[in-house]
């Protein structure tokens, strides 16, 4: 009667989900001071100033029907613009309002590039931890993914692991940097290896192989720590991005496709673009903030508050006896979970009321992610109660 993998998708909610619900019903039955809940991505930082100004502004001066009515389906022209000249300023790039494709965020962005890529028997290369959607994304379009084993001592990719994985079926390499989970950055170095590795496959194979650069954290990168703007280093990458962390918009879904000139046949991946997102239901791009985001591309945004948490985060753990990289970038910790069993942790983290995702669902076993873009208070109180959880497995 309906599509079996349609229901099971739509009834089963992501760990993530299952467990921010959990802490909002904790919360409510024993209050939220005893409640320390680290399992949702949602930025705590206000939403800039300036970012208020303009939604205000524009609602106040601009007619109804060009700030509520629809765009063409790339978005709106003095948007795109706005966002490729603040990519040439900041990266050295030479694009144009052409190269890019308005979405409703990084998750639309992603999935819009899975289709418009995928054709059968096509398979999508991930490196582990990576963002569980990302399955379901390319399974959707009727991709495979591959997940190539994480390099847990600095998240870095393992290029030997990942040539294992690599086939004549890779249509793309899915990378997430800085990432979620485990909130490393990949170096120059890094990025610089990949390129290397897949321009040798394209040859080998006879057929391009895309990067899809998934970038919904480059702006959260702390001292000492650059992320690479990949198109400069691989000429068939697709930039996903999104205003949701940067600019603390989450709930507005706004952000973009870059397609540099360089892919291989531009028109007909540009194409492909739009016609998956047109499939895909896609219309256009909120109006509003399309409107919002031309008048703030390129501004910056303030870490600090992520900044302090993750070292205070990390400190504490480390302070507790766990092993965690240290923070580099977006506004998570990966630790080591104290068992090799991360479900069974993260059970026995409740019964201090810590809310922790485990790393099985990033496909890395024996890990858990902790979001600290929570108040600094919860972190602070939080410490003393990892602690004691640490002190359980001692004994």
């Amino acid at each position: 009667m309906v599509d079996q993998k349609m229901y099971e998708l739509g009834t089963r909610k992501s760990t993530i989900r299952d467990v921010f619900e959990y802490g909002r019903k904790l919360a409510a039955a024993e209050g939220e001071d005893k409640v320390f809940d680290f399992s949702l991505g949602n930025p705590n930082v206000p939403t800039p100033e300036y970012i208020k100004e303009a939604a205000v502004d524009i609602l106040q001066t601009m007619e109804p029907s060009a700030v509520h009515g629809y765009t063409i389906a790339p978005g709106a022209p003095a948007a795109r613009r706005a966002i490729a000249k603040s990519i040439n300023e900041r990266f050295g790039m030479e694009i144009s309002e052409q190269n890019l494709f308005m979405t409703a965020g990084a998750a639309a962005a992603c999935t819009i590039c899975f289709k418009a890529l995928c054709e059968a028997e096509d398979e999508f290369l991930t490196f582990a931890p990576f963002f569980p959607e990302y399955r379901c994304f390319v399974e959707s379009v009727g991709g495979r993914l591959v997940v190539v084993p994480a390099k847990t001592e600095d998240f870095q990719i393992d290029f030997e692991a990942m040539e294992k994985c690599l086939t004549p079926h890779t249509k793309a390499v899915i990378v997430n940097s800085p990432n979620n989970p485990s909130g490393a950055v990949y170096s120059e170095e890094t990025i610089k290896k990949l390129a290397e590795v897949l321009r040798g496959k394209e040859k080998e194979y006879g057929h391009p192989i895309f990067l899809i650069a998934d970038e919904p954290y480059r702006e959260i990168a702390y001292e000492g720590f650059t992320v690479p703007y990949i198109p400069k280093f691989y000429e068939n990458t697709l930039v996903c991005y999104s205003y949701s962390k940067s600019f603390s918009l989450p709930g507005e879904r706004i952000g973009y496709i870059m397609v540099p000139d360089t892919v291989a046949d531009f028109q007909q991946v540009y194409g492909a673009i739009a016609g998956a997102a047109r499939v895909l239901t896609h219309v256009n791009a909120p109006s509003l903030w399309q409107l919002v985001i031309a008048r703030c591309a390129g501004r910056p945004s303030d870490i600090s508050t992520y900044r302090e948490n993750g070292q205070m985060l990390y400190q504490g753990l480390i302070d507790a006896g766990f092993t965690c990289v240290k923070p580099q970038g977006a506004f998570y910790l990966f630790p080591k979970a104290l068992e090799e069993d991360d479900y069974a942790f993260c059970e026995r983290a409740r019964k201090y009321g810590l809310l922790l995702v485990p790393g099985t669902d990033f496909g890395c076993p024996g890990y858990f992610r902790a979001a600290y873009c929570i108040k600094t208070d919860t972190i602070r109180r939080s410490l003393p109660l990892f602690k004691k959880l640490a002190e359980e497995y001692k004994k």
